[in-house]
C-alpha cells in the first residue's frame, strides 16, 4: 500500500486502539449485554430515575462500540479494495480509496474524541478562571490575552459566553477573571486546559523592547447539576461583601451587591459581581463553590490513580503545561503531550482543539511524552 494511504490506515488503527482501551473493549461488551437485559426487566421501569440512568449508560455505551464497529469494518474494506486495485493497476480505484481513507481517519479522530468525553461531568457547562502570576502588568495583560483565546475558543465550537467576575489591572490586562462557558461538552473539552501557561514576548511595556517572559495559571471546573451532590457545612464558609468595580459612570455599583466565599477547610474562594443583586451574586458564587469542590474531589482522584496531580501548582517556571513564544519565533509548544504550533496568532484567536485532543488521549494512555521547553 502506498504511503499516503498507509499513513491514513496508521490513524485510524491508532484511532481505534485508543477507543477499545477507553471502552476496556471485552468489559464493555459484557456490560452492554447486561444493560439490555436491565432494559428487557419490566421491574426497572418501577423507578423512573433508574431507568433513565440505565437508559443514558446503555446508549452512551452503544453508540460507542458501535462508531467502533463501522470504522473497522469500513477500514477493511477500503484497505482489501486499495490493494485489489493496486494489484490491477486501477490507478482511479486506488486514488478513490485513498480518498475515503483521509475521511474515515477524519471522522476516527472526531469519534475518538467523542468517545473520550464520557466522564460525570464532561457533558456540563464549565468555569474557566484566569489568574496572573508575578511580574505585575506584564502577566496581567498576558492574563487578559488567556481570557481572550478562551472566549474566542469557545465561540467558535457555539457556546455562550458569560463574564462571572473580573479584576481588571492597574495599566492593562486583568489580574483574574471566571468564565462561564455553556454549550455541549464544555468541561469534556477544556478541563485539560487547567495549568500555568507561559508566554515570550517583547513586552510592548519595555521601552528597550526586551524579551519578557510572563506566566499565568488556568483553572477549570464543571457547572454542577442536580445529579451531582456536593456537601457543604456552611459553618466552615466565611461570606464577605464588597462594593463591586465598574465601568465609570451609571454603572457603578453604589452597594456591596459583590459577594466572596471563603471555604475555610480547603481555602477555596470564589466570588462574583456580575449580577445586580447581592442575593443573585451569592448564588452564583456558592454554585462555584460547589463546582471547585467537586473538581478538587475529580483532582484528588486522578492523583490517586496516577500517582501525581500537576493541576493546581506555583505560577511559575518549572509548572507550565504550554509556552506561547511570540519572539524571536513563532510557536506553540503543549509540554505534555509534544503538540505544536507555527502560528501562535491563530492559537491565541481560539485554534486550541489539536491541544486538547492530545491531551485527551494522553489521560486515557497514561502515556508522558520527554518535551523540552522552548527558550
Amino acid at each position: 500500500m502506498r504511503a499516503e494511504a498507509q499513513a491514513h490506515v496508521d490513524t485510524i488503527n491508532d484511532a481505534l486502539a485508543l477507543l477499545r482501551r477507553f471502552l476496556d473493549w471485552d468489559r464493555a461488551l459484557r456490560r452492554l449485554d447486561e444493560l439490555n437485559a436491565r432494559v428487557e426487566d419490566q421491574a426497572l421501569w418501577n423507578d423512573p430515575k433508574l431507568a433513565q440512568e440505565v437508559m443514558r449508560e446503555r446508549r452512551r455505551l452503544e453508540e460507542a462500540i458501535n462508531a467502533t464497529r463501522a470504522i473497522q469494518s469500513e477500514l477493511d474494506d477500503t484497505a482489501e479494495l486499495i490493494e485489489m486495485a493496486e494489484a490491477e493497476g486501477d490507478e482511479e480505484m486506488a486514488a478513490d480509496g485513498t480518498r475515503s481513507l483521509a475521511e474515515l481517519a477524519t471522522r476516527a479522530e472526531h469519534d475518538k474524541i467523542q468517545a473520550l468525553l464520557a466522564g460525570e461531568a464532561d457533558g456540563n457547562d464549565t468555569y474557566i478562571e484566569v489568574n496572573s502570576g508575578a511580574g505585575g502588568t506584564e502577566s496581567q495583560d498576558w492574563a487578559g490575552m488567556l481570557q481572550r483565546m478562551y472566549t474566542r475558543w469557545a465561540e467558535r465550537r457555539g457556546m455562550k459566553v458569560e463574564l462571572v467576575d473580573q479584576h481588571s489591572g492597574e495599566q492593562a490586562g486583568i489580574k483574574s477573571a471566571t468564565l462561564l462557558l455553556k454549550g455541549e461538552n464544555a468541561y469534556g473539552y477544556a478541563k485539560t486546559e487547567s495549568g500555568v501557561h507561559r508566554l515570550v514576548r517583547i513586552s510592548p511595556y519595555d521601552s528597550a523592547a526586551r524579551r519578557h517572559t510572563s506566566f499565568a495559571s488556568i483553572w477549570v471546573y464543571p457547572v454542577i447539576d442536580e445529579n451531582i451532590e456536593v456537601e457543604i457545612n456552611e459553618s466552615e464558609l466565611r461570606i464577605d461583601t464588597y462594593r463591586a468595580s465598574g465601568a465609570g459612570g451609571q454603572h457603578i455599583n453604589t452597594t456591596d451587591s459583590a459577594v466572596r466565599i471563603t471555604h475555610l477547610p480547603t481555602g477555596i474562594v470564589v466570588q462574583c459581581q456580575n449580577q445586580r443583586s447581592q442575593h443573585k451574586n451569592k448564588a452564583e458564587a456558592y454554585n462555584q463553590l460547589r463546582a471547585k469542590l467537586y473538581e478538587r474531589e475529580l483532582q484528588i482522584r486522578e492523583a490517586a490513580a496516577n500517582a501525581e496531580n500537576a493541576t493546581k501548582t506555583d505560577i511559575g517556571w518549572g509548572h507550565q503545561i504550554r509556552s506561547y513564544v511570540l519572539q524571536p519565533y513563532q510557536l506553540v509548544k503543549d509540554l505534555r503531550t509534544g503538540v505544536t504550533s507555527t502560528s501562535p496568532s491563530d492559537v491565541l484567536d481560539g485554534d486550541l482543539d489539536s491541544f486538547m485532543a492530545a491531551a485527551l488521549s494522553q489521560r486515557v494512555t497514561g502515556e508522558t511524552v520527554e518535551v523540552e521547553d522552548v527558550d
